[in-house]
Formats: C-alpha cells, structure tokens, sequence
C-alpha cells in the first residue's frame, strides 16, 4: 500500500473519499491502476510525445512505492495532496515532477518540457509562452547560475515570488479532473446540454 507521507484519509471528507472511491473502482475494479489505466481514467487519448512523456513522470510520482502501479491509497494521498496539501508540499511534488532524469536537480530543457507538456494537457491562459516562462524561472530563482535548480533553490525561490507560486499553481490546476470524478466521469461543461435536434 502507498506511502501517503503523513496525509490521511481522514483529512478528506466521506463524501469526498466515496465519490473518489466509487469513480477508482469503476475505472480500476483491481484496485491497481497501471499506466494506460492511468491515461484512460482521466481521458487522455492521442498525446504527442512530450505529453506522454510528462503523464508517465506525473505517474510515477504518484506511484509512492514504486511498484508500477496506484492503489487507491496512492491515489487518496495524490489527490489529497494537489487539492488539499500545504504550498511547501505542493512544491516538492512538482519539483520531483520536472526532474525527469531524477539526477536532484532541474535543468531549462527538462522544465521546459515539462511545461509545454503541461499546457498541451491543460490549457491555461498564460500571456507567456513556455520559453519566456523558462527563462523568467532560472533568471529569478536559479541563485548560484549554473543553470540547475535544486530542490532548495526551487522551494525557496517560487515561495518568494508570488508570481511563479501563481503561474505554477494555475498550470498545474486540475480541478477539471475532479469535477469529473464529481460527475462520475462526465465532463460538467459538457453534461446536460447535448440536446439535439434531429
């Protein structure tokens, strides 16, 4: 079972773990979500490369144990995390996200990537493009310029700057995922209005 790094179930509501239980076992009746379980849960069809690359990293990060599956623990401490985890938390998670190659630290190519991945899955209305978002990250928190991000560099830059904390957080804003979950899978924009004249 996940590791859920001090978060709990009870720090949920009934509702809230029912709902995400319900939509887990219809989705996952195993209990054991691999990663193409993973891209259909959450409707993920025809991704272009860098995108794929990016679900299979946001996978394994929620994959707390590493045994190539999300039990439903994994999954509670994930969701739990992204819409209920303190900002220190949050921050930690995205930077174990960037850091594809898992070397500790963050280079311009691995959040650049990263970043245009992110906005290819979830759009969001950036006046930046991916680059200039790069370069404003390593111009304002890449401390000692050698072009890397540490852990440490990350953490305490993007705190300081309310404007990263708030780009980052918007692009990582999935709360479309758990209004479908709310909606057992139906997209809310869309439910209830295809009304059709034939």
């Amino acid at each position: 079972m996940g590791n859920m790094d001090g978060k709990s179930v009870e720090e949920l509501s009934a509702t809230e773990c029912h709902q995400w239980y319900k939509k887990f076992m219809t989705e996952c009746p195993s209990g054991q979500l691999t990663l193409h379980e993973f891209k259909q849960f959450f409707g993920l069809k025809n991704l272009s490369q860098p995108s794929n690359e990016y679900i299979e990293q946001m996978f394994e990060t929620f994959d707390f144990n590493k045994d190539g599956y999300i039990d439903f623990m994994e999954y509670v401490a994930a969701l739990s995390l992204v819409l209920k985890g303190k900002v220190e938390q949050k921050l930690k998670w995205y930077f174990k996200l960037y850091d594809v190659d898992g070397n500790g630290c963050i280079d311009r190519d691995e959040l650049l990537n990263i970043i245009k991945a992110i906005r290819t899955i979830n759009p969001c209305q950036e006046i930046m493009s991916a680059e200039e978002f790069t370069d404003m990250v390593f111009n304002k928190i890449d401390i000692n310029g050698d072009g890397d991000l540490s852990l440490e560099e990350f953490i305490d830059g993007v705190q300081k700057d309310e404007v990263l904390l708030d780009i980052l957080t918007r692009s990582l804003d999935l709360k479309h995922i758990f209004e479908m979950i709310q909606n057992d899978g139906k997209n809310p924009e869309t439910s209830g209005t295809s009304t059709k004249n034939e």
